[in-house]
């Protein structure tokens, strides 16, 4: 059996299956990609839920596996060399399992680094402006008597659908026909954002039918279903 004692993480929370991908995390945007990504590839993993309200993020346990505080990461026990591999950011673990699947990644090498480009694009530019757009709409931001922070969030966000509305014209999916990492990274953004922050009208999202098309067809897959609730929102009492 593998052991991933070594790793100060696994004391605070303990694997019961060492021999799966450890995932420790939240059902947030950049959670829910790496939890849908190993529901969509098929491989064995433990999900370890990370709870803010407890700030188990600035454990020193967590912190030994990423010190930037920040949710997902993972350990592989069957990483590169059959080694145990530490890891993450959201991005860098969807390249990962990418390649360790061999699966929602193009095989040739042109469209291999176009899809990392879309990865990139959500990364540098969505996920950032959408998450300020959700606390100057939702949370303490809504206080602001100025409301200009919001509304410069706001117009990036809408250039930003309208970049990802034209890449979709006479698309499925942002790499066309195959469905990637690339649609598993931007598409929790864009729910949450006129979800659970509540900023669909504020960015005129009723403008962009392509990119509510793809965003319903992103939602109706089991395994995003499945993946949109990994860990738990909300734990069974006795956990």
């Amino acid at each position: 059996m593998t052991d991933l004692s070594s790793f100060p993480i696994t004391g605070k929370w303990p694997a019961q299956h060492p021999d799966r991908i450890q995932l420790y995390s939240l059902p947030t945007p950049n959670g829910v990609k790496v939890s849908i990504m190993l529901e969509e590839a098929g491989l064995p993993y433990e999900a370890h839920r990370v709870g803010f309200e407890n700030s188990d993020q600035m454990t020193p346990e967590f912190l030994s596996l990423n010190p930037n505080n920040k949710i997902p990461a993972i350990i592989d026990p069957n990483g590169p060399g059959g080694k145990p591999l530490p890891l993450f950011e959201s991005g860098a673990i969807l390249l990962y399992l990418a390649d360790k699947s061999g699966k929602f990644m193009p095989q040739d090498p042109a469209g291999r680094y176009e899809t990392i480009q879309w990865v990139m694009f959500q990364m540098g530019g969505i996920g950032p402006m959408f998450g300020q757009v959700g606390f100057f709409n939702k949370f303490a931001g809504k206080d602001y008597e100025d409301k200009r922070p919001r509304d410069r969030y706001a117009a990036e966000s809408r250039r930003l659908l309208g970049v990802l509305e034209g890449r979709l014209e006479g698309r499925d999916w942002i790499m066309g026909a195959e469905y990637t990492i690339a649609d598993m990274a931007i598409w929790p953004w864009v729910r949450n954002l006129v979800g659970f922050y509540e900023a669909g009208e504020l960015v005129g999202i009723k403008d962009f039918p392509n990119v509510t098309r793809v965003l319903a067809a992103f939602v109706a897959r089991p395994a995003v279903a499945r993946g949109l609730d990994i860990p738990p929102r909300n734990p069974p009492a006795s956990a």
